[in-house]
């Protein structure tokens, strides 16, 4: 590829840190979020979940029972109203904002924070019952899809840096799509009324729920304990931003599940 050092020869190889032989990274989806901070290696036995995780971390309670640190919180959260650092003279967890990432000790897949500290962003927008709707298989709750580009002949399309075009294409499934359900029609009993292109009904009350609302999980510096358990699940609009959400970053892996 282009070389833009000036000693050079005006072309070099490509290396692993220009990301072109690396699959593009991505937000985690929720199902592959949750999976993550559960981390399940120390709960199971000769594949039996031994014991139903309520937290990353062993056991059923937010403190430490090891004899080095023990009554020590294992995450940064809001103990109660007002409390964000612990009592004066003994502060615990530490911190009254977001802490170092090191500051506690990591699940068992050796994640750091996935509970407390900052919120993450997940890939899924938000629906109330996704976990009804979602497949079984690679489960992922989306409103925009995206197709392979290819040529007049069916070739793959690839860009400047040889990866492969896709196009972003919304869905038109109802049940999926918002504002394509308010467009087809809203529902009066057991009744089901249509509504013309040009005219547009929405149903009745007002929902902050949008085809831009995204899941956001782990709970923060400023959450009570109750957000800190992987399974619960938030939505904001994903062009907001507040001092307590970030993200972190998933790609798909490349090869069989083993790594062989």
């Amino acid at each position: 590829m282009r070389d833009l050092d000036p000693r050079g020869d005006g072309e070099r190889r490509v290396r692993w840190e220009d990301g072109i032989l690396l699959p593009r990274y991505r937000l985690p989806t929720e199902a592959e979020w949750e999976y993550a901070a559960l981390g399940l290696i120390g709960a199971t036995e000769d594949e039996r979940i031994a014991n139903r995780r309520m937290y990353p971390w062993e056991g059923r309670h937010v403190r430490s029972p090891e004899r080095r640190n023990r009554g020590d919180f294992r995450a940064n959260f809001q103990r109660g109203p007002g409390d964000l650092s612990g009592v004066a003279g003994y502060p615990n967890p530490g911190g009254d904002i977001t802490m170092p990432v090191h500051s506690f000790e990591p699940n068992d897949f050796g994640l750091y924070n996935m509970a407390g500290n900052v919120n993450e962003w997940v890939k899924d927008v938000y629906r109330p019952l996704s976990h009804e709707t979602v497949a079984d298989f690679r489960p992922f709750r989306g409103n925009i899809f995206e197709t392979v580009v290819r040529d007049e002949d069916g070739n793959i399309m690839l860009d400047e840096r040889g990866r492969v075009i896709r196009e972003a294409e919304e869905v038109e499934d109802s049940r999926w799509n918002y504002r394509q359900a308010d467009n087809i029609g809203y529902r009066d009993g057991d009744r089901i009324s249509a509504v013309s292109e040009e005219q547009e009904v929405y149903p009745p009350g007002t929902t902050l729920i949008s085809d831009s609302s995204r899941v956001y999980k782990g709970g923060s510096w400023r959450d009570r304990i109750y957000w800190l358990s992987p399974g619960t699940r938030r939505f904001m609009d994903q062009n907001a931003a507040t001092n307590d959400i970030g993200f972190r970053c998933a790609m798909d892996k490349i090869g069989s599940s083993r790594g062989r």
